[in-house]
């Protein structure tokens, strides 16, 4: 049974699952679909092409599914996809993909909390259980792993990746990629150690973080350069998930890695 508000405009080419709640003035266009247990807040917006999992919630001024800030985009179709239990807060924007990518589609993982005022753009991926702090901006092609979180204010540069379980200082400027488990800040931004907090809260042992640390250290401190670096770690390390994943993330990396920060300040922000 659902509850629609008859104040809300809810088109007839929606596609609505079970126990959905849609307040007052809120808006939902055609040709989206609505999971079981989602919750649209008065006055939230969703556009054209949304697909969402179950129980999401759309707060108040939030908008989902609006055509891209893209000059290159002509109208095609294309799609934002929530998964499960994703919470898009106050007045924060959601665009939709683009052709020209290649992508066709932004997608927002599942346990996913995107705070008020934050901005992600076409065809971004952002991964399961990750949190978008207030005031946060994506660019378009972002690509944010699972677990991570992004402080409040800090910007992304268009095609730049946040790896698994990395924690980003607020007000930072993300112009290069953000390792996983790494905790990062200052300005510039760079890494000033392992996001032990987060580990421990997931359950990652203290001889799995002891591991990341003294591969960071290798690859940031060392004296090497990037390269080698990781060729160290990739001969000196035994085979692990985390060394295996800090591995490829640097190997596949595009942009480049943040760089380090001055060891003296390695715990400025922990």
């Amino acid at each position: 049974m659902n509850n629609i508000s008859p104040l809300a405009s809810v088109s007839p080419k929606a596609i609505l699952g079970d126990n959905v709640e849609i307040g007052p003035f809120a808006f939902v266009d055609d040709d989206v679909e609505i999971g079981d247990g989602c919750k649209i807040f008065p006055h939230a917006t969703v556009f054209q092409y949304v697909k969402m999992g179950k129980n999401c919630q759309i707060y108040p001024g939030a908008v989902v599914g609006a055509v891209p800030q893209d000059l290159k985009f002509e109208g095609e179709v294309t799609s934002v996809e929530l998964g499960d239990n994703v919470t898009v807060r106050e007045c924060a924007t959601i665009n939709r993909g683009t052709k020209a990518s290649g992508k066709y589609v932004t997608k927002v993982g599942s346990d996913t909390l995107i705070m008020s005022y934050s901005h992600v753009a076409h065809d971004c991926v952002i991964g399961d259980h990750c949190i978008l702090v207030s005031y946060v901006g994506l660019a378009g092609e972002t690509v944010v792993d699972d677990w991570a979180i992004i402080g409040g204010g800090s910007k992304a540069h268009q095609f730049s990746k946040v790896g698994c379980h990395a924690m980003v200082g607020g007000m930072s400027r993300i112009n290069k990629d953000v390792p996983p488990y790494a905790l990062c800040g200052h300005e510039p931004i760079s890494y000033v150690g392992v996001n032990i907090v987060g580990l421990r809260r997931r359950g990652f042992s203290s001889d799995a973080i002891r591991s990341i640390k003294d591969i960071y250290d290798t690859i940031y401190y060392a004296g090497l350069n990037i390269s080698d670096g990781c060729a160290k770690v990739e001969a000196g390390f035994p085979q692990t998930e985390e060394r295996d994943t800090i591995l490829e993330f640097i190997r596949s990396s595009k942009r480049g890695i943040i760089r380090a920060s001055d060891p003296s300040d390695r715990t400025a922000i922990e």
